[in-house]
């Protein structure tokens, strides 16, 4: 009995001590550490500021409810930068004054974030801070985050400028602004504008993603005339003054960088001057399209046709039940506030909290107490920030944080060196008091029409413009009520025919001329609108040129001139600085040298157009056609019949050489006969028509040869080569070989001919380099003493200079083509390359060589009547012997005998009776 109640007792014991065992475990398991986070909000009174708080709330509930084993608990501590402190907030301290003393030249919104940085810090000892919500207020906490061992989280500041400060105590749970500059700049491409103006906020959100967007743009070759800044605290009007000064720009593309309650004020603003309407184009960031759900709807109706670029957040089952949770709690804590929306940055609050959670769980969780290192009190620095205390937990938050993985509300969450990596965009266009998506935006594929399809096509869907317009916008236009645009022209002293700059001293006028000059407005008459311009000469008060051709150019990068209209040559060095049209002129250097005419003329010229070879084969088949015919006539044509033989074969050869000239008289009665001449009278009219030619081409036609014909043996020759001063081909011939004691500067066309007359042997010059059009109107001046050899080096032309960028450059160059092609350019090359007036037309018949055929003719009569006038003395001397002969005879009479009829005038028409023959 008594062992009975013995082992009763025993069991009673086991299961109390069992009982009180369990009973401590439990009440052991469910106590929690409390772990201090801060919240610093711009104002809490605002709708935004109420939605993130909940968020936080909402986060911090659902996380330990699905972890209620976690031993850590966080506690929100908020803290309202505009001074109102909620929840357990202590009073300032002395450090917390001395540090508003040191930024008292700072910002007061900037001091007070200060103020509640170091509350939470010294008087709450929290383990991390979520914010500031601005980029400007976290700049400044940073650095109290980094002293004090405490990592500062941002859901909301998005400057790159942040992450480049290089804290490790901060991360940046918000996507960085730099992350969508591509997808900005790939719209831009998409759509071809080559000049856009951002408009941003003046503070460090604002300028700090420029940097990385105007590098964005560069690489599609975009250009970014102006920067426009406005203020956080600007007025209405000096908005709108802004406003107007882009509108007075040719720019019509605007990239807007700024939170939404300025924007919603540029907008308005936009709207009632004009600027929403069809031709302008507005591109937004994040920043504002983050936001676009809570803005006011009179806001987002004036930005119809805007494209704003969106962080992308999936669509998931556990996003929607989260909205569902979210609001039914919101609607409980703020039962007034109706119509809100949640938008990204509280997802990212939601996501931060989960992170910091796991981090401190996994740091803070087997530890039953903490606090933080309070400095030495004997350290006299008199550092205010090494008076902070320090947490000791600081580098293993840090490492925890950047490890920490999930799958968040907005997506993977996954940290690199403190910063969020989410860079997938959706591309959306606002219209009708909404946005649409047209399209979205990836690193690794760029513009797709769908996510899901990363293979899709890159175009975006249809975008509705501003003023409800359909069509692209070209992103630029030519001010009504703008001013014209300021052209610089060079000064020349010669060559005036391209550019010649006349200015009128006492009408204070000036008068630009020329064949460039003509080019520039035929290209602009064939735009298809009007370009307002005024030329400018590039001179000196005294009207002398005010540089070289290199300093023209480069004040269009300076923005002293908007364009140069000129003979200004394409050259690399300048590209890399201004932009060029496509070239209006004819390009390549071209070498000028003397000719000489190898066609030497005399009065033998007409023995030129045979050999001797066809001279001989054309005599000898002469007398063959002549002897066949004779053969075949002589017996039954009396033509062909002479009394002696000497008449016979004068006959034959007269008939021959008067078939060459179709002069023949004698008839030609024979089928044989007449059929030999058929052929021969063939073969004549050959002959003619070819010797007429040839003759022809000797006394019409310049047969004009170069003197040299490659510059090599002008190098080897040692001959000197003259070039105008203001052109780059000196930097060839050098390039080529030549030494500076055989280049010669020559600015004049006068110079150059009286160079050439001296030649190169008399100080002179033997060739002259330049361009096509200054070498066509050096020749077209001097006639034909000088040819064109080359081109013997490659360039790219004369072009009109515009700037880098510049939205006019496409149209003007396609103008030039169109202008090339027609007509017109031979016109006015004919115009202003035509002959000199003085110069002799080497065309027409070479008259002093005519005059030496003339002589030849006159000398064969001379010596023919001579020669007929001995043979008539020579006949009567002998008739005179004859009668003479004997005794008694008279005196010989050496005059030829005249014998005057009475009747002569009826018998001899010329009144002279014709002596007796043989």
């Amino acid at each position: 009995m008594i062992q009975k109640n013995y082992f009763s007792d025993l069991i009673k014991l086991a299961l109390t001590i069992l009982f009180f065992s369990v009973s401590w475990s439990f009440t052991s398991s469910n106590t929690t550490v409390p772990v201090n986070v801060g919240v610093i909000f711009d104002d809490l009174t605002s709708g935004s500021a109420k939605t993130w708080l909940s968020c936080f709330k909402t986060a911090v509930s659902d996380f330990y409810a699905s972890n209620h084993y976690y031993k850590t608990r966080l506690v929100l501590h908020i803290r309202d930068s505009k001074g109102s402190f909620v929840g357990s907030a202590a009073a300032g301290s002395r450090l917390k004054l001395a540090l508003l003393n040191m930024f008292i030249d700072q910002d007061f919104h900037f001091r007070v974030h200060w103020d509640a940085a170091i509350d939470l810090i010294q008087n709450e000892q929290v383990q991390a801070i979520f914010g500031p919500t601005t980029s400007a207020q976290t700049n400044f906490v940073i650095h109290l985050g980094e002293q004090a061992h405490v990592p500062i989280i941002s859901f909301s500041a998005t400057s790159p400028t942040l992450t480049s400060l290089g804290s490790s105590y901060f991360f940046q749970f918000a996507q960085n602004d730099s992350s969508q500059v591509k997808a900005v700049s790939d719209i831009v491409k998409a759509f071809g504008w080559s000049q856009v103006v951002p408009i941003c906020i003046d503070t460090l959100h604002g300028r700090g993603v420029l940097p990385f967007l105007a590098d964005a743009l560069q690489e599609v070759g975009t250009g970014i005339p102006y920067l426009s800044f406005i203020s956080s605290s600007a007025s209405d009007d000096q908005i709108v003054e802004e406003l107007y000064k882009l509108m007075m720009m040719q720019t019509r593309v605007f990239i807007v960088h700024m939170p939404t309650h300025l924007c919603s004020r540029l907008f308005t603003k936009a709207e009632e001057i004009g600027m929403m309407s069809e031709g302008y184009v507005w591109l937004t960031t994040n920043v504002i399209t983050n936001r676009i759900t809570s803005m006011n709807s009179s806001v987002v109706d004036s930005m119809n046709g805007v494209i704003g670029v969106q962080t992308y957040v999936p669509r998931t089952g556990e996003l929607e039940k989260f909205k569902l949770r979210w609001r039914q709690k919101f609607k409980n804590d703020y039962p007034d506030i109706v119509d809100v929306e949640l938008d990204v940055y509280g997802f990212w609050a939601y996501d931060a909290t989960f992170s910091i959670a796991m981090a401190i769980e996994q740091v803070i969780g087997t530890t039953s107490s903490f606090g933080f290192q309070t400095p030495n009190a004997s350290n006299k620095s008199t550092d205010i920030l090494g008076s902070l205390p320090v947490s000791p937990y600081g580098p293993r938050l840090l490492k925890a944080l950047s490890t920490t993985r999930f799958l968040g509300l907005a997506g993977d969450f996954i940290l690199i060196d403190g910063q969020l990596q989410s860079s997938n965009f959706r591309i959306i266009n606002v219209n009708g008091g909404g946005a649409r998506t047209i399209g979205f935006w990836t690193p690794e594929n760029g513009l797709v029409s769908k996510m899901s399809s990363p293979n899709s096509t890159c175009h975006l869907e249809p975008v509705i413009w501003p003023g409800e317009s359909l069509l692209v916008p070209k992103g630029w236009e030519i001010p009504t009520k703008g001013k014209k645009l300021r052209i610089g022209v060079p000064v020349r002293d010669d060559f005036t025919e391209l550019v010649k700059v006349t200015i009128d001293t006492t009408a204070y006028t000036t008068d630009v001329t020329g064949f460039s000059i003509d080019v520039f407005k035929a290209v602009l008459g064939m735009l298809p609108y009007a370009l307002p311009y005024e030329f400018i000469p590039f001179a000196k008060s005294d009207g002398t040129k005010a540089g070289s051709y290199d300093d023209l150019c480069y004040q269009v990068y300076l923005g002293n001139f908007d364009a140069v209209v000129g003979d200004t040559t394409i050259r690399a060095n300048r590209s890399l600085y201004v932009d060029f049209t496509m070239p209006y002129a004819e390009a390549g250097v071209v070498m000028v040298v003397p000719v000489i005419d190898t066609n030497k003329r005399s009065a033998w010229a007409f023995f030129k157009p045979w050999g001797w070879d066809l001279w001989l084969a054309t005599l000898i088949s002469l007398l063959l056609i002549g002897f066949v015919v004779w053969v075949v006539q002589h017996r039954t044509n009396e033509d062909f019949q002479g009394i002696t033989a000497r008449q016979e074969v004068g006959n034959v050869i007269w008939f021959a050489f008067s078939t060459m000239v179709f002069a023949q008289r004698e008839r030609v009665d024979t089928n044989l006969a007449r059929f030999v001449m058929i052929i021969w009278l063939f073969v004549v009219l050959v002959l003619t028509i070819s010797y007429q030619a040839s003759l022809t081409s000797i006394y019409t036609v310049e047969k004009l040869e170069p003197t040299v014909t490659d510059i090599k043996d002008l190098l080897r020759k040692g001959e000197n080569i003259g070039y105008i001063p203001t052109a780059y081909t000196y930097e060839m011939l050098r390039q080529v070989g030549f030494e500076d004691s055989k280049l010669m500067a020559l600015g004049t066309m006068e110079a150059i001919d009286e160079a050439f007359s001296r030649g190169s042997e008399n100080s002179g010059i033997a060739a002259f380099v330049d361009e096509v059009p200054y070498t066509k109107l050096f020749i077209a001046r001097h006639c034909y003493k000088y040819t064109m050899i080359g081109p013997i080096f490659e360039s790219d032309g004369h072009g009109f200079v515009f700037p880098k960028g510049s939205p006019l450059l496409s149209d003007v160059s396609q103008a030039v083509l169109e202008v090339r092609g027609l007509e017109k350019i031979l016109n006015l090359e004919d115009k202003w390359f035509k002959k000199d007036s003085n110069c002799r037309d080497f065309t027409n018949l070479r008259v002093s060589f005519i005059y030496r055929q003339i002589y030849l003719l006159l000398a064969t009569c001379v010596i023919s009547l001579v020669a007929g006038v001995l043979l008539l003395y020579y006949k009567y001397w002998r008739k005179d012997l004859e009668k003479t002969d004997g005794p008694g005879c008279p005196a010989l009479d050496w005059s030829p005998k005249l014998i005057f009829t009475e009747n002569s005038a009826s018998s001899d028409p010329v009144g002279l009776q014709a002596l007796p023959t043989d």
